[in-house]
């Protein structure tokens, strides 16, 4: 069975005391796991914000690229996994990483399938969660006070990593990505310039009579 045989490029997080790794590999081992709560503070008590963990993916990724094994007769997705070893900075295996929905949960989990679809930047956002409104009318966080609560899992101190949670506003196009605005203004630019430069060189030496009047 190909979880009992990672592959080898999946070194050097291929294999944990003699045990298969799932999910295998650097990309997977550095996951992003730390827990995150939000709250609105109300009348000096804090009341808890739903983060939704579900359609924060790619409808193909979770339903076409990543998939579980398959189950047959009376097998769970704990005793499929049975024999393999957490990655090493994890704190849960695969198949718990949403106890609460069966369908989230696995290799077709939308955090890890968020995280394992890689930034070209070292310095990079990831979708963790969305903040459902609750009335079309209203603001999905309403102005006030709010407290943000940190359960710190993955260590990034001996790499000198930075964790941030940034509030934004999403459209059908996705998040905020100021670096592809970045890249389309300068390739942009970049075309129309040497468009202009190619005008004035077809303009000046274009209509040049190249052929040459050979006598009788």
């Amino acid at each position: 069975m190909w979880l009992e045989n990672p592959s080898k490029e999946c070194d050097p997080y291929r294999m944990n005391q003699s045990l298969p790794i799932a999910p295998c590999g650097a990309i997977a081992n550095s996951m992003f796991n730390d827990t995150l709560s939000l709250y609105e503070i109300k009348d000096g008590s804090e009341v808890a914000i739903p983060l939704t963990k579900k359609g924060i993916a790619w409808w193909t990724d979770k339903n076409v690229k990543f998939r579980n094994p398959t189950l047959t007769g009376n097998a769970t997705l704990e005793s499929v996994f049975e024999g393999t070893s957490k990655p090493i900075n994890w704190n849960k295996a695969v198949y718990e990483l949403d106890k609460s929905d069966p369908d989230n949960n696995g290799f077709i989990n939308e955090d890890f399938i968020v995280w394992m679809r890689t930034a070209a930047l070292p310095t990079f956002r990831k979708l963790y969660g969305l903040i459902e409104k609750k009335e079309a009318t209203y603001a999905a966080l309403a102005p006030g006070n709010y407290s943000l609560h940190v359960v710190y899992n993955y260590p990034v101190l001996s790499f000198d990593g930075r964790k941030r949670m940034i509030l934004s506003t999403i459209s059908w196009m996705g998040g905020k990505n100021p670096f592809l605005g970045i890249a389309y203004i300068t390739v942009g630019s970049i075309c129309f310039f040497l468009g202009i430069v190619l005008l004035i060189i077809h303009h000046k030496y274009g209509n040049r009579n190249n052929s040459a009047d050979i006598p009788n």
